[in-house]
């Protein structure tokens, strides 16, 4: 009978434990709304938990390899075993994205999964031209399945969270980072935001859950790209007015589009670091534009507020960026050493932390990794996908779509396919490694095709290649300074001589591919290191040139725009770079790029911008001195936002508004004829600018509010319609409220922010 009594007992027991585990697990039923599950797994959270799911480490051992012994990886790993890391970043590819998960899932108490991070920002293997290139394309199609071919790649080696897209817009080129963004237009900026983030996260809610995307990260969030003297972390400091009209409408739009991360900035903003700032991320984000992902900070921006003289220690840092509204701390080491006696000690709530970890959570919820942790672990599919000819074709795709004709005097372009005799010349042009860009960690050193191989694909020229100088010297790598050649000329005359004997010389200068970027901030904006003399020196004697320009921001190149008859903005295209150029140069693609900022005519001029301000003195009426401009050079751009040729020419003509007066909420409809007038197919971007004449906010001299992409076969002429609405025709004043205000605007209509033709109409 005892016996009996104790197998009752066990057999109880047993069964009281199978209940509690189910009970414990209940968040992991897929069939509960996702907020429920969230409420379900936040009971179970111990406060360390729950500031664990707020910490995110970079990868820090060979997780396939043995575990880390003494130092700080030791102590990281630990940490991932207690359940006190939420999120990695850096750990790629299937076997060591398996393993760490592994440890989150199968070792610790509740077996929360890790969201895993990588700077996916042109691609990840295969690689898209760098995001200032693809904004040239005005193409939302393609740069949107430039994002989804990245998504492809990185989610098949085992991310799920890339921090992109740039939404910064920024019309100083001295900042490195302007190549990662869409220029110095917001509205062009919020297109391109909304390609992106729905080409990393699919169109709908739901198409975050597939194994084929990712979740996406508006950043930086804000005003970044208006650091000082264009000085990469540098002060900021703006008018609320630009604030609201410029920096912030692409994170709007980011946020519309469904943006399920935003990443702070490094800047401070009226004195106060954006990571620390509650008017950015409380007052705006999560209040006025109820945004319900997350965000996390940039790397090591909590501790950051320290050196800025915001935050008096690590405590004091961490207090004031979770109080601010910054929910995942990137490698500060911070939240997960001071937080949690933070609360214990009263000086933070918990309700913060639940805020922060709710909206963590559902990320990971959305993105399935709670269904299925290892979804993203397939070997046969990363396998398949990485470098695919599919892919390939995508971003030579994106790599021709970029590129802009700036130049063309003479007709050089396009090059004969047969008798000509071509002497290609620089170092660049032989070079698979700069093409590839900056910012692209997962990608193979020298796996650009070159232009040169480009080129050679086209076998009935005579083709002569001379480097004609180094273009650097030492070490080029993501962490290292460029340092370029100035002394070694010995190159120059067999460069010389292959020149004197062709017909036409096609020149690649520019910027090394890590010479932009994170880091990397000019005062010079011309063509380093002997570029410049080699260019002069070669057109002595032969000035037959085709410039191809290689650079990740804009150059000041007025040497070149005077005496050089051909000029091709070629950025740094990514994978298929040398494909792309030469197949625009030999003509199989008519190019359709159109600049997404202003070239300055020098450094003097920058920043320099189309959508400017009038002044009160904007023009020589009184015929003398004292009016807004330069003595010494024009202060219009060498080359202006929204110029671009073709080997074809477009006319625009009848542009009509379909009436005279209209009345608030009253669509605006505008409509030009857009006429092929040249010998070859092409493609042009109509662009539609208005001027609102007078405002209780002074407004710029003109503002993009509308673009469309036209194909068009030679002769072929095209009605084009442009809508305009309440969203186009208002602005925000100084406490951020839209307003559209009565009365009169001016309208261009172009193929160039500089030109075209002009109406008006009144709004009552």
């Amino acid at each position: 009978m005892k016996n009996k009594k104790i197998i009752t007992i066990g057999v109880f027991t047993l069964f009281t434990i199978g209940i509690m585990d189910a009970q414990k697990k209940s968040y992991l039923d897929k069939n509960k709304p996702v907020e429920e599950r969230i409420d379900l797994l936040m009971k179970q959270m111990t406060l360390e938990e729950k500031v664990g799911q707020m910490n995110q480490y970079n990868g820090f051992w060979d997780v396939t390899g043995p575990a880390p012994k003494g130092g700080n990886a030791e102590l990281k790993y630990e940490h991932l075993r207690k359940g006190w890391v939420g999120s990695m970043l850096t750990v790629r590819g299937v076997k060591e994205v398996r393993a760490v998960q592994k440890i989150a899932v199968e070792e610790t108490r509740l077996g929360i999964p890790l969201i895993i991070g990588f700077d996916v920002i042109h691609g990840y293997k295969t690689l898209s031209p760098i995001p200032l290139a693809e904004a040239a394309s005005w193409d939302m199609q393609a740069i949107k399945k430039s994002a989804s071919i990245a998504a492809d790649e990185a989610s098949a080696s085992g991310i799920n969270w890339t921090f992109g897209p740039n939404v910064d817009i920024s019309n100083d080129a001295r900042w490195g980072r302007v190549m990662e963004g869409a220029g110095e237009d917001p509205y062009l900026g919020s297109k391109v935001a909304i390609a992106r983030v729905t080409g990393f996260q699919g169109d709908t809610k739901e198409d975050l859950s597939k194994v084929n995307t990712i979740a996406a990260c508006a950043k930086h969030f804000a005003a970044y790209g208006f650091a000082e003297s264009g000085r990469d972390y540098n002060t900021v400091d703006m008018s609320i007015s630009k604030l609201y009209n410029t920096v912030l409408p692409p994170f709007k739009a980011a946020t519309e589009a469904g943006v399920r991360t935003f990443m702070n900035s490094f800047n401070i903003l009226n004195g106060v670091p954006a990571t620390g700032n509650s008017f950015l991320q409380r007052d705006i984000l999560k209040g006025k534009w109820k945004f319900d992902g997350f965000i996390v900070s940039d790397w090591a921006s909590v501790r950051e507020m320290i050196a800025h003289g915001y935050a008096k220690d690590g405590a004091d840092a961490t207090q004031k960026a979770v109080t601010a509204g910054s929910d995942m701390d990137m490698e500060s080491y911070l939240y997960v050493t001071e937080l949690a006696k933070l609360v214990k000690d009263g000086k933070v709530k918990e309700a913060l932390v639940d805020d922060a970890v709710r909206r963590i959570l559902r990320v990971k919820f959305e993105l399935g990794l709670f269904d299925d942790p290892y979804k993203y672990c397939d070997e046969k599919r990363e396998k398949a996908t990485i470098g695919n000819k599919a892919n390939n074709d995508g971003v030579l795709d994106m790599a021709k779509k970029s590129i802009v004709l700036l130049k063309n005097d003479n007709n050089l372009l396009p090059l004969k396919k047969s008798g000509q005799k071509i002497a290609l010349i620089g170092a660049l042009a032989n070079d698979k490694n700069s093409p590839l860009g900056s910012w692209r960690i997962a990608s193979d050193d020298n796996t650009a095709v070159s232009v040169l191989e480009g080129m050679q694909q086209y076998k009935d020229n005579q083709l002569t290649f001379e480097k004609g100088a180094d273009l650097t010297v030492g070490k080029t790598t993501f962490l290292d300074e460029v340092v370029f050649n100035t002394t070694d000329k010995s190159g120059f005359e067999a460069a010389k001589k292959a020149a004197k004997n062709a017909d036409v010389v096609v020149m690649v200068l520019g910027e090394h591919g890590f010479q932009s970027g994170e880091g990397r901030s000019r005062t010079n904006l011309d063509l380093p290191g002997l570029q410049q003399e080699l260019l002069e020196e070669i057109y002595k004697v032969n000035s037959n040139i085709v410039l191809v320009l290689n650079n990740g921001r804009p150059l000041s190149i007025p040497w070149a725009a005077e005496h050089i008859p051909t000029i091709v903005e070629a950025w740094h295209l990514g994978t298929q770079t040398g494909n792309a150029v030469a197949q625009v140069l030999y003509g199989d693609y008519n190019p359709s790029g159109k600049l997404p900022i202003s070239f300055p005519r020098n450094i003097g001029q920058v920043p320099i911008y189309y959508n400017n301000y009038s002044t009160g003195r904007p023009v020589n009426s009184d015929k003398n001195v004292f009016w807004s401009h330069y003595t010494d050079v024009e202060k219009t751009p060498l080359y202006p936002f929204g110029f671009g040729l073709s080997y074809t020419t477009f006319e625009y003509k009848n542009l009509k508004v379909n009436k005279a007066v209209f009345i608030k909420n009253e669509p605006v409809n505008v409509m030009v004829e857009v006429t092929n007038t040249g010998n070859y197919d092409g493609k042009e971007v109509a662009q539609l600018y208005i001027h609102d004449d007078f405002a209780s906010i002074a407004r710029p001299v003109k503002e993009l509010k509308g673009f469309e992409l036209l194909d068009l076969k030679k002769g072929e002429t095209k009605i084009v319609t442009f809508t305009l609405s309440q969203k186009e025709l208002g602005f925000y004043d100084n406490e951020g409220n839209y307003l559209v205000e009565a009365g009169t605007f001016k309208i261009m209509v172009g193929g160039s922010s500089d030109k075209g033709l002009e109406s008006g109409f009144e709004l009552k």
